[in-house]
C-alpha cells in the first residue's frame, strides 16, 4: 500500500495547556473561532457562562459556500458543557452538525477532521489560567 503525504493550508492546533492553545504559531489566550479556510479570530467569551446565541450565529453568516461549515466543533473550555439547544439549532437546521467537547478534546478533533481534509470550524473557548 503506497501512503501519500497530505498538504493542507488550514493550520493545526500545535498545543495547548491551561488558559493557552497555540496555533498558526501564534500562541492565543483568549476564545476563538476558526472558520474552515482556516482564518480565526477572537470569539468574545472568556467563559461557557458568558455564551449567548450571537456567539452561534456567527458561524451561519459565511459569505462563501466555501466558508460554510459542515460541521462546528465547540470546545466548552476545560470541562464538558452544553450550549443551550436553541442556540444551536440554526445550526443544526441548516445541516450543519454541532459536536460539543471540552477544549482539549476539541482541538485533537480539529487536527484529525483538517488532516482529512473535512469543512471545519470551531468556537473554542480558552478560559483564563488558575
Amino acid at each position: 500500500m503506497q501512503l501519500q503525504l497530505e498538504t493542507s493550508s488550514i493550520p493545526t492546533i500545535q498545543g495547548h495547556g491551561a488558559g493557552w492553545i497555540m496555533l498558526a504559531g501564534q500562541r492565543l489566550t483568549q476564545s476563538l473561532l476558526i472558520l474552515p479556510d482556516g482564518r480565526f479570530a477572537n470569539w468574545d467569551c472568556a467563559t461557557c457562562e458568558a455564551l449567548r446565541e450571537a456567539h452561534f450565529a456567527r458561524l451561519l453568516a459565511a459569505p462563501e459556500p466555501q466558508l460554510r461549515p459542515e460541521v462546528v466543533l465547540f470546545g466548552s473550555g476545560a470541562r464538558l458543557r452544553f450550549p443551550r439547544p436553541q442556540w444551536i439549532r440554526p445550526l443544526i437546521e441548516s445541516g450543519i452538525g454541532v459536536e460539543t467537547m471540552d477544549t482539549p478534546a476539541a482541538c485533537r478533533t480539529w487536527n484529525i477532521l483538517v488532516s482529512e481534509g473535512r469543512r471545519v470550524a470551531a468556537g473554542l473557548i480558552i478560559e483564563p489560567a488558575a
